[in-house]
């Protein structure tokens, strides 16, 4: 093999300093060659388009060909983005997208499977091309989906506004992009193996600088040139630091705490249970060590690249570039329920998952586009997700259990914690802190429970190591959902209910937030003030459920915080140039309106009839 000075001079020595094998180097390698490599292309002429990205592809194939030496996987990645670029830009069919996704999604499982059956030997030189190809079948089944919600937008905006939400419509790719821009975004140099991963329409804006059309010139570099990009060094910087340290931390312990410490007879026979709980806890975190060092650099190589850039907030006079953030180790780490952690953690499959293949299998009502949750979607989604990590039966213990984890939590935080704090924190208990800290225990403690099989992978000793634990989680999460499902647990929860701590604060009733929303609307265009009876909705909507122990009603509360959501995100956009919103959103927010309005006359009625029912019992 022909001297390859990048090896060399690069990977062996980060070897050999810091002891970790040559695979996980070339990685590293190429995510801190990453930041040189940015500080030129952030210099680059602003208007050569097709030279920043010739510049990126230029830089990927140094890192697949040289660094990563992963020949076979360059081909396996061009192939991919060669089926999506030319299926979406010659089948024209409502079914394209689902024919992109299984068709990629077979493709990965092939090299899982791969994987799985005939590596017989670790080679701690190679790189796993499957890290890779999981990333770009999130990029490219979610571009898939976005030139499709683009062609309905040609086709029919009303349905288009009806249908999707903010997130959905801010990602619509509305003309085919060139061929060249599409191999930018899919070998864009600083995630193209590790991630993170992004949408099209964020690249689109970041090549052509449109991201950073609300920086102030005082933020923009250059002395006689203005660049738009503005500097990022500080904080790409504070990213790394953690990573390192991160890093540091992970060699430092990995070989003190490790999986096959817990399949010894020692573990399993001479420790006792409360050992056992607090080893696999701190083994957990061990893991995640390895994904906080790796998504803190690359989200840092993305960061000063300029990708990460998220808006500037005039009144904080700051510029926030976290645009891309795939972890947040802090919330996960403090989180006190399943669904917290979950929200800090992978946090780019997590919006894939939501907005590209969970909203896209929930049925739809025709007359106003809400979505009608259900079962299968549900699943589906679960199953999308273990078939995307691989064909391991670890995963699909691991996930199944976090389901019924997450079940678990919110049964807890809807009867166990109003007893300590009401829905808007205006009411907390002086014991609150205790029950943080349980729920944080308890929490912390399942996870390292529930992890175990996601890194062992195999069903054997994945099982071993559960019934080392007596299966604890298990048996807790079936006994909780068992309980409350029957009556005694019903009439349980209505007993708390009596005991639930109600809000200091005065809550404007539903039918005058909704009659001052519309009045707003009709006077005036500027949204800014109508925003504000919005937070109200979603409090009286659980309050009421709070006081009737009767558990929510279809999908109202969620609709609020959505439409809240979707408010906030315009009001965001448009106060940054001082744009308005012009009348087209107000009328599709009207409409909007119209439907929760009936909704909430159809849930009154309900808690009415409740009502009579409780006063006749």
């Amino acid at each position: 093999m022909s001297w390859n000075p990048f090896k060399t001079y690069l990977v062996l020595p980060l070897t050999e300093i810091s002891g970790l094998d040559e695979g996980n180097c070339k990685i590293l390698t190429c995510l801190f060659l990453s930041f040189p490599i940015s500080a030129i292309f952030k210099r680059l002429p602003d208007q050569k388009l097709n030279l920043k990205n010739y510049y990126i592809i230029f830089i990927s194939a140094i890192y697949i060909f040289l660094i990563l030496e992963i020949w076979s996987g360059f081909f396996v990645l061009l192939f991919n983005a060669l089926f999506t670029y030319i299926l979406t830009k010659y089948y024209r069919s409502q079914l394209m997208p689902w024919v992109n996704l299984i068709v990629l999604m077979l493709l990965l499982a092939v090299n899982h499977l791969k994987s799985q059956f005939t590596r017989v030997t670790y080679d701690p030189t190679a790189i796993d091309i499957t890290g890779a190809q999981m990333v770009l079948v999130m990029k490219l089944s979610a571009f898939a989906w976005s030139y499709s919600d683009g062609m309905l937008y040609h086709k029919d905006i009303t349905k288009f506004n009806k249908y999707f939400n903010t997130y959905q419509k801010s990602r619509a790719v509305l003309k085919h992009p060139s061929f060249v821009s599409f191999m930018g975004y899919v070998f864009f140099y600083a995630s193209i193996v590790t991630g993170p991963s992004f949408d099209y329409a964020d690249y689109e804006k970041f090549i052509l600088t449109d991201i950073f059309n609300d920086v102030p010139d005082s933020k923009k570099p250059g002395r006689k040139v203005k660049r738009k990009i503005p500097r990022s060094g500080r904080i790409a910087l504070w990213k790394v630091i953690q990573g390192i340290l991160w890093a540091a931390l992970w060699i430092a312990i990995k070989q003190k705490i490790t999986t096959s410490y817990t399949l010894s007879d020692e573990f399993i026979y001479h420790k006792n249970f409360i050992y056992r709980l607090g080893f696999l806890w701190i083994l957990g975190f061990v893991y995640r060590l390895k994904y906080y060092t790796v998504w803190s650099i690359s989200e840092a190589g993305c960061i000063l690249a300029g990708l990460g850039y998220n808006g500037y907030d005039a009144k904080k006079d700051k510029l926030y570039w976290n645009r891309v953030q795939n972890i947040d180790p802090y919330a996960f780490e403090t989180g006190q329920n399943v669904h917290d952690c979950l929200e800090a953690w992978n946090m780019n499959t997590n919006k894939w998952l939501k907005n590209f293949i969970y909203l896209r299998t929930c049925k739809r009502d025709p007359e106003t586009g809400k979505v009608k949750v259900g079962m299968i979607p549900t699943l589906i989604t679960f199953f999308t997700s273990a078939f995307w990590h691989g064909s391991m039966p670890g995963y699909y213990m691991t996930f199944i259990i976090g389901a019924f984890m997450q079940a678990v939590g919110k049964i807890f935080r809807r009867n166990f914690r109003p007893l300590f704090a009401s829905k808007d924190n205006s009411n907390v208990s002086p014991y609150k802190f205790l029950y943080d800290i349980v729920c944080w225990v308890v929490t912390q403690a399942s996870f390292g429970y529930a992890v175990q099989p996601f890194v062992l992978l195999e069903l054997k000793p994945s099982f071993q190591t559960w019934k080392a634990n007596y299966f604890w989680v298990h048996i807790a999460c079936f006994s909780v959902i068992i309980f409350f499902d029957m009556p005694i647990g019903k009439k349980f929860s209505k007993f708390l209910a009596k005991y639930h701590l109600q809000p200091k604060t005065q809550v404007t009733p539903i039918s005058q937030s909704l009659a001052a929303l519309k009045e707003s609307f009709d006077s005036t265009a500027d949204l800014h003030e109508a925003v504000k009876v919005l937070p109200d909705f979603d409090n009286q909507i659980e309050l009421q459920d709070q006081n009737i122990s009767m558990p929510p009603l279809g999908n109202l509360s969620q609709d609020f915080v959505k439409l809240k959501g979707e408010f906030d995100e315009w009001l965001s956009t448009s106060s940054k140039d001082g744009a308005t919103i012009d009348q087209s959103e107000i009328d599709a927010f009207k409409a909007a309106l119209s439907g929760l309005d009936n909704d909430v006359k159809y849930y009154i009625s309900k808690l009415d009839e409740f009502n009579k029912s409780n006063k006749k019992e």
